[in-house]
């Protein structure tokens, strides 16, 4: 028996109606569409993580390679545990939640940031071996579980909108719209969200990976052509291949000491919540393309993905990177029809390939990795047609929930936001008794601490 048919056997593909080529191409079309994390994620996360001795774009390699060995650990175990052709890798939204909102924002060192998420992936599998899953579940307002994703969206969109510098500082108005038509950096930009857009427009597999690179490209021809000085639309200088990880790795143990346990039991639960409702809402989509759901619209065996989330972004923080969650970008791979965990096996397989390529990350300018945030933040939108806009509670809680997010720049603070007033509005409408007692307990607790926190009394 050669290796396909082993394979074939060990994944059961033919119980699955599929078969070992189909897995093949579907696992070489998922890792195409999420690919663009690779580069993305470390240049996210290294606006917050800074490590003496080292450049940023050294810091960019050290955490690409965590991006992907996280990635392959956590699909391999979508693979062999839990036979899933679902693809995972550290989540756009949670790593600017962990950057410019944790470490940034509230002044909270990268080290204690990678323990929270630690300890929220401990928290994740344990919840998820005792199978305490749908009790979660019910703990939060339905409007704010289906508004998030469109929240995280916008605030994704307001970032890349910021990097790409087509929104710019004012001080009349906060925000305004940037002089991009006199801006290089902007100009290369747009033109590359332009084309991203087209080609995501046209299911073109890839099709923001393509965007990067090309954008990328161009960048370097007007350089090396002479029309720019480099620093100017390209890195002004390139380090040497960096693949020691050890000053990242376990960085997290030292973000264990001296932590406020307010704010870090906030951070860790923002990262747990998203992270869940995330998995779960991304596991039900793509599974809705594969027909794998059961009649009552359950993904049977749920909790051996989740724990592939689990896995991932527990040993993730270990190794020195955000949040690991399923990735929508998944029903690409199924809809070419993979329907088993070889699919999965090939995506992690093609991560860990990836390697190879590390010194290239750093060649990327910034501008062509953050046109992901807003191509990406544009298609979490969709979220929106999930809410009851006619409901009064679903409205203020939702509304709530995806504006706060972008205004506050905090993904944590819009999640606040519709979960204190959920019962507001239910209890102003009569309706108190759709309110479970956990929900009044978290909303209460969540008011005291911004109460506290809005006082300057806790960070």
């Amino acid at each position: 028996m050669g290796i396909a048919d082993t394979l074939a056997t060990r994944f059961d593909v033919e119980g699955h109606g599929s078969d070992f080529r189909t897995e093949l191409v579907a696992g070489l079309t998922t890792f195409l569409a999420m690919s663009y994390i690779i580069v993305v994620n470390p240049f996210i996360l290294a606006e917050a993580i800074q490590i003496p001795g080292y450049e940023f774009f050294e810091v960019v390699q050290m955490i690409a390679i965590a991006t992907i060995l996280s990635s392959a650990l956590a699909t391999l175990v979508m693979a062999l545990y839990a036979n899933r052709p679902f693809g995972l890798a550290p989540g756009l939204g949670l790593n600017a939640f962990f950057a410019f909102t944790v470490v940034l924002g509230l002044g909270i060192p990268w080290q204690t940031a990678l323990a929270a998420v630690f300890v929220e992936g401990v928290l994740f599998m344990a919840l998820t071996a005792i199978g305490a899953r749908e009790y979660v579940i019910r703990l939060f307002p339905e409007p704010v579980k289906r508004s998030v994703g469109a929240g995280i969206g916008l605030f994704l969109l307001f970032i890349g909108f910021q990097e790409l510098q087509i929104v710019v500082p004012d001080d009349a108005t906060l925000v305004t719209l940037g002089g991009i038509f006199g801006n290089p950096w902007a100009i290369l930009g747009l033109a590359g969200l332009v084309l991203t857009f087209a080609l995501w427009a046209r299911n073109v597999t890839g099709s923001i990976v393509i965007g990067i690179l090309v954008t990328s490209a161009a960048g370097w021809a007007l350089t090396l052509g002479g029309l720019f000085d480099r620093g100017t639309v390209t890195p002004e200088t390139l380090p040497s291949a960096q693949y020691d990880i050890t000053p990242l790795a376990g960085a997290f143990v030292d973000g264990l000491a001296g932590v406020d346990p307010l704010t870090f039991a906030l951070v860790v639960f923002t990262f747990f919540f998203v992270d869940f409702f995330d998995t779960a809402g991304t596991l039900i989509g793509v599974s809705q393309f594969g027909d794998f759901l059961d009649d009552e619209g359950d993904l049977p065996e749920m909790d051996k993905p989740l724990m592939a989330d689990a896995v991932g972004t527990t040993a993730g923080a270990v190794l020195g990177t955000s949040t690991v969650t399923t990735f929508i970008e998944s029903s690409t791979g199924v809809e070419e029809g993979g329907r088993t965990g070889l699919t999965a096996l090939v995506v992690a397989l093609l991560f860990l390939a990836s390697l190879a390529v590390i010194p290239v990350v750093a060649a990327i300018p910034s501008y062509a990795s953050f046109i992901a945030l807003i191509v990406v933040g544009v298609m979490m939108l969709q979220g929106l047609v999930e809410v009851d806009w006619n409901d009064p509670a679903w409205a203020v809680s939702a509304g709530l929930t995806v504006t706060v997010m972008p205004f506050a720049y905090s993904i944590a603070d819009g999640l606040a936001a519709g979960i204190v007033a959920y019962p507001i509005i239910k209890v102003a409408t009569g309706e108190y008794d759709d309110v479970d007692l956990g929900q009044y307990v978290i909303a209460a607790l969540l008011a005291v601490y911004y109460v506290l926190q809005t006082r300057d009394v806790i960070l």
